[in-house]
């Protein structure tokens, strides 16, 4: 009988130092879980605790700001940066899902990447990697993310080392496909304001949709709302244990392995 079911994966011996067979145990792990639902959870991955307290911190403190006042951090959709207002995006429509009559998504966002400026000697040009915006009236703000961004890619470069591993091809065959990554951190809040709209059954924060990229890092905080499609067709509801960091593979993933790995659909 078919049971959904996301694994929690202690990836320390990665992290530092681990034994071969710690090691050889958590790379089964990852494989088997990529290929069977296409997320995990991953524990000892070494992001500080006082990390991601700031940045729920920083993240309070931006989305408790007025609607006006965030929205003078919108930027041109196209650069991927900056606010993103309740309502402006249909993430289903990817699956062809018309969002005239299904327009979905609501939630806020603010997004932070990596500018071409880090990436010297690449193709990498402002029109792909644009320059970060920063919200001045929230001290600290800045750092708070910054922090756990460096973190986050530190974790995704650890994943694609175990990836590596499990697929069984050269240990740097990752490098060489995110020498110069779209690394892009979203902060999602979904707790709007009471009474401006309330979300369930087909009116969710955020429609359902599959990861464009190689791998997801997510932290969330452990609150409801997370859900999953699982093989049976069924949505599954996923909060993270405690501690845990949440990771998908993307769209890049299932076609690197001929969709050996699940690019699952989530919501």
């Amino acid at each position: 009988m078919y049971r959904f079911h996301v694994p929690t994966i202690d990836i320390s011996a990665w992290v530092g130092p681990g034994s071969e067979v710690a090691r050889a145990a958590v790379v089964a792990a990852v494989d088997h879980a990529c290929r069977t639902v296409g997320f995990f959870q991953i524990v000892g991955h070494g992001v500080p605790d006082r990390t991601i307290a700031d940045l729920e911190e920083a993240l309070d403190a931006f989305f408790e700001l007025s609607l006006d006042a965030k929205k003078q951090y919108v930027r041109p959709a196209s650069e991927n940066r900056g606010y993103t207002p309740p309502k402006s995006e249909s993430l289903s429509y990817s699956l062809g899902i018309d969002p005239v009559t299904r327009m979905n998504d609501f939630f806020e966002a603010f997004n932070v990447g990596t500018s071409w400026r880090a990436y010297p000697g690449t193709t990498a040009t402002p029109a792909h990697y644009a320059e970060n915006t920063w919200p001045e009236a929230i001290p600290g703000f800045r750092g708070a993310v910054e922090s756990y961004y460096d973190e986050a890619r530190r974790v995704a470069r650890t994943l694609t080392h175990i990836f590596a591993a499990a697929l069984r091809v050269p240990d740097d065959y990752f490098d060489t496909l995110t020498d110069h990554s779209i690394d892009v951190l979203r902060m999602n809040n979904y707790a709007l304001p009471p009474g401006s709209i309330e979300l369930g059954a087909e009116l969710t924060g955020m429609g359902e949709h599959t990861d464009y990229g190689l791998v997801t890092v997510l932290w969330a905080d452990r609150v409801a709302g997370l859900q999953v499609l699982g093989l049976d067709g069924s949505w599954n509801d996923v909060m993270p244990a405690e501690g845990a960091l949440l990771v998908n593979v993307g769209d890049v993933a299932a076609r690197l392995t001929n969709d050996k790995w699940l690019s699952t659909l989530h919501r």
